[in-house]
């Protein structure tokens, strides 16, 4: 079963950080794209971070200057690093990723559960 395990997620005050993890597991042999959304309950949900395979990275403007999203690909691994948090950041975070199946050329795109970050003033 080809999935994504989210994991980092929690309670941090204002001005603090987190990092958040997400593994691909399963029959893969790598991953193209790999991203951050997050979703706050009642809206839709929004893109935070992007990151190709060869690292070119592209941030929402809320986040630009204070998140990092980087990537292991030898772990097929995706992180994302939340420096000066704020209230508005709390949210439950997805990570969302196209995933290279072994075999013939396939690539399915992966959702995460999702990991909850709460930022309290």
């Amino acid at each position: 079963q080809v999935q994504l395990v989210e994991s980092g997620g929690g309670l941090v005050q204002a001005g603090g950080s987190l990092r958040l993890s997400c593994a691909a597991s399963g029959k893969i042999s790598g991953s193209n794209a790999m991203a951050w959304y997050r979703q706050v309950p009642g809206k839709q949900r929004e893109l935070v971070a992007t990151c190709t395979t060869n690292g070119r990275t592209n941030y929402a403007d809320s986040v630009t200057g204070r998140f990092t999203i980087s990537r292991d690909n030898a772990k097929n691994t995706v992180y994302l690093q939340m420096n000066n948090l704020k209230p508005e950041d709390t949210a439950v975070y997805y990570c969302n990723a196209g995933l290279v199946l072994i075999g013939p050329y396939r690539s399915l795109e992966v959702w995460g559960q999702g990991t909850l970050v709460t930022v309290s003033s």
